[in-house]
Parts: structure tokens; C-alpha cells; sequence
């Protein structure tokens, strides 16, 4: 992770570590913060307490995104300061989630924009002046469009992968897909390394092809507190636990401290975190299919 942070994560980039509740790569993020990377442009559909802890040290310049909060518990609480101005500045640019989705598809797509219908009635086109309209050159309709978004850096959290970065994910998928195609660069952690012919047998599961990745990690426990299908659950309890610790600017700090640039590496943040076993996932296996020839 150190590696691949270093070579592909540069000051000022545009930086989207995707994942919906479900694979949310915390591991790149503190790797992020570790290495001190600033200026950056957070994007995300749903930023929760990963760009929480982000924005508290300064990383981030500006965040886009479609909402933010810390999913089943409350607020972020050092998001919420810096937008109130009590703590580093930050820039913000909102979108609805379809609004983020559809940057993402037309990056991906490698068009300008993207035209939609889901602005009309509300007031972020009042605010967010890079929402405007088109008329459509076949019925004479007024749709709203958004701009694409192409980032300079995706990170990308799959269960597992071969080592030319071919990755599968299953179970709750967020724009993982479309994130990487849209981006400049493609870091991939996984919770598994297999072998190709692993990949090979299940095909259809493969949503990011090697051929688009830059850097391939092999990082255990690396979405916790969120959750990877089939590895381990999501740690609720630290979700409602961030709640106080967000409040507190002094109890992020300590944590920081203690679980981000107190350790050397995810390793070293399992064991701090007194392992993590009883997330692990019971075996729940699906039939297999027959691809033929």
C-alpha cells in the first residue's frame, strides 16, 4: 500500500476511493494521510467517515460528492466543521447520487457530459453552476447535464484479484466500475490474491479488467470498519462509536494518532484494533455455474 500510495497519489490530484457501505478501502485512505498527501479533490457518491478523517487533517481542498454523513449513526462531524469554517477550509460541489453516477458514466464513456431529468424542482442548480441544461435535438425537451468526471486516481477495494489486475467483487456494488474506466489511474487492493485461472472461472464476475490497473494490493481487514462479502461483516459499533469521536476534535485526534499515524501499516492497525475475528464471515457458498464450450 505504501508503494503504491507513493507512486500513483500526488498533491492536488482528484481522488475517488469508491465503494457503497460495502468495500470502502479505509486502508488507502490512511495510507493517504500517513504520507501527508494535501491539495486534494475528494469525490465520492457517499462520503463517509474515511473522507471524515481525511478532511480533519487538511488532505482534501475540495470535496464533490452527493451526500455525506455517517450511515445509520449521525453527522461527520469534522466535514461539518470545516464547511462551518472552524476547521481546515473546504470547498464543496454537490450533486444528487444519479447527478455523481452520471459524471462517472460519461468519464468513463469518454463524452463531455451527461444528460439527465432529475434536477427539475430542486435548488442544487442554483448552487452548483456546473449543472445546466441542453435541448434535446429530438424532442425539443430541456434535460438538465452534468460534466464528466475524470480522476486523476481511483482506489478500487475487491474481494479478490489475480495479480495482472483483474479484479471480482460481488454483493453490493456501488460505481466501482464506472470510477475506475472514468480514471487516469487504477489502484486495486484486494482482500485475496488468486490465481488467473481462478478469474478465468468465473468471468462474469470480473468488474474491473487488469488491463485498465496500475498497482495490485494484497490487503486483509482493508475496508474496516466497512464490509467485504464473503470476508467479514461491517463493524457496526464502530460506526456508532465515530459519532462521539467526530464530535470531539481532540478525541479524532487521539484516534488518528493511535490507529492511523501510530501504525506502520493495515497489519499493524488489526492488531491495534485487538484483531478483528469476530467480524469474520461465516461460509455461505453459491451454486456454481457450468460455461461450457
Amino acid at each position: 500500500m505504501r508503494e503504491a500510495i507513493a507512486a500513483h497519489v500526488r498533491d492536488g490530484d482528484t481522488v475517488v476511493i469508491e465503494g457503497f457501505t460495502h468495500l470502502i478501502c479505509f486502508a488507502a485512505g490512511h495510507e493517504i494521510i500517513r504520507q501527508g498527501r494535501r491539495d486534494l479533490t475528494l469525490c465520492r457518491l457517499t462520503p463517509d467517515l474515511i473522507y471524515d478523517q481525511m478532511i480533519a487533517v487538511g488532505c482534501a481542498r475540495k470535496l464533490v460528492f452527493s451526500w455525506a454523513g455517517n450511515p445509520g449513526a449521525g453527522s461527520l462531524h469534522a466535514f461539518r466543521r470545516a464547511v462551518e469554517g472552524k476547521g481546515p477550509p473546504l470547498q464543496l460541489e454537490e450533486y444528487s447520487h444519479f447527478g455523481m453516477v452520471a459524471r462517472l458514466s460519461a468519464g468513463a464513456s469518454r463524452l463531455p457530459f451527461w444528460t439527465m431529468r432529475n434536477y427539475s424542482g430542486t435548488d442544487l442548480p442554483a448552487v452548483n453552476p456546473a449543472i445546466r441544461t441542453v435541448t434535446c435535438p429530438y424532442t425539443g425537451e430541456i434535460l438538465a447535464t452534468v460534466p464528466a468526471l475524470n480522476p486523476d486516481v481511483t482506489v478500487v477495494h475487491a474481494q479478490r484479484s489475480d495479480a495482472q489486475g483483474n479484479a471480482q467483487i460481488w454483493g453490493l456494488l456501488g460505481v466501482q466500475k464506472e470510477a475506475a474506466f472514468a480514471s487516469e489511474r487504477v489502484i486495486v487492493v484486494v482482500e485475496e490474491l488468486v490465481d488467473q485461472s481462478v478469474i478465468r472461472s468465473d468471468p462474469n464476475r470480473t468488474v474491473i479488467p487488469g488491463m485498465i490497473v496500475d498497482a495490485v494490493v494484497v490487503e486483509p481487514w482493508g475496508a474496516h470498519p466497512s464490509y467485504a462479502q464473503g470476508y467479514y461483516d461491517r463493524d457496526n459499533e464502530f460506526y456508532i462509536a465515530w459519532e462521539g469521536v467526530s464530535r470531539d476534535s481532540a478525541a479524532l485526534s487521539r484516534y488518528l494518532e493511535e490507529f492511523v499515524y501510530g501504525v506502520e501499516d493495515r497489519r499493524a492497525y488489526v492488531v491495534r484494533c485487538g484483531g478483528l475475528e469476530r467480524l469474520r464471515a461465516a461460509e455461505r457458498v453459491c451454486a456454481g455455474v457450468n460455461y461450457g464450450f
